[in-house]
């Protein structure tokens, strides 16, 4: 039986385990599972792969998709420019860490812009691990972009910025949010921009996928605002790493 799985910490609302499950169950793959493997800490890493010698593939998700790599052999091309890993595969008794984040989130931008996405520009709301995958992809697609954390950097506005600045609005019609803030089961919060600038000319898409519609998407909808959630993306990344744990 091939084991595959997720590490991170806490699990309890694990998008991965229901949907590898569900998928095994429907395409009638019989020699998998796909277990959660709660880490209170990194370090605890080795010692499951020595409990668990059928591991063939693992997720990874907060806090580790920076703290793994220390421990894995190689990297795709695909973690190390995005500077973080979600996928790891293991080779033999190697292994190797990749990132499907961007792939997914890469994939799901594509299909929902208009044709020509470098007319664009983007806010990106956070600055976390999730951010590293959509800032690689948005390069990728040529739409200049600048960064939003709660204090100020190269490259990074405040939100107190975007407050005091409400111009920054004017060209920026993609915001994507890569921060926590709104998931279940804190769904009255949402990102601190301002809401009174957008437009039907805007475009919002928030990583977060539970619940279906956030706050921040619900008032971007009150502005007429496109607005998408982060499931598609989820959907993408975890069939770019069913791909390549099944690579050769």
């Amino acid at each position: 039986m091939r084991v595959f799985g997720l590490i991170g910490y806490p699990l309890s609302h694990s998008f991965s385990k229901k949907y590898f499950s569900s998928k095994f169950e429907r395409e009638g793959i019989k020699d998998a599972r796909y277990e959660l493997f709660e880490l209170p800490d990194i370090s605890g890493f080795p010692e499951l792969l020595r409990q668990q010698p059928d591991i063939q593939g693992l997720n990874v998700t907060i806090p580790y998709k920076q703290e793994v790599m220390p421990y894995l052999d190689f990297l795709d091309e695909s973690a190390e420019r995005v500077g973080a890993v979600n996928v790891i595969q293991k080779a033999g008794s190697k292994l190797i860490g990749y990132n499907s984040d961007y792939f997914g989130f890469k994939k799901s931008l594509e299909t929902w812009l208009p044709q020509d996405p470098s007319t664009l520009s983007a806010l990106v709301l956070g600055t976390g691990g999730a951010s590293k995958a959509v800032t690689t992809a948005l390069q990728d697609l040529q739409i200049p972009f600048h960064l939003v954390s709660r204090t100020a950097g190269a490259n990074c506005l405040s939100y107190a910025q975007l407050q005091e600045q409400p111009h920054i609005f004017q060209r920026p019609r993609l915001i994507i949010n890569t921060t926590p803030l709104g998931m279940s089961p804190k769904t009255d919060a949402a990102p601190a921009i301002v809401y009174d600038l957008l437009s039907p000319e805007h475009y919002l898409y928030d990583l977060v996928y539970n619940p279906a519609e956030t706050l921040f998407m619900r008032l971007g909808k009150e502005k007429g605002a496109k607005v998408k959630n982060g499931l598609e993306m989820l959907e993408l990344q975890a069939e770019k790493g069913w791909e390549i744990w099944n690579e050769g």
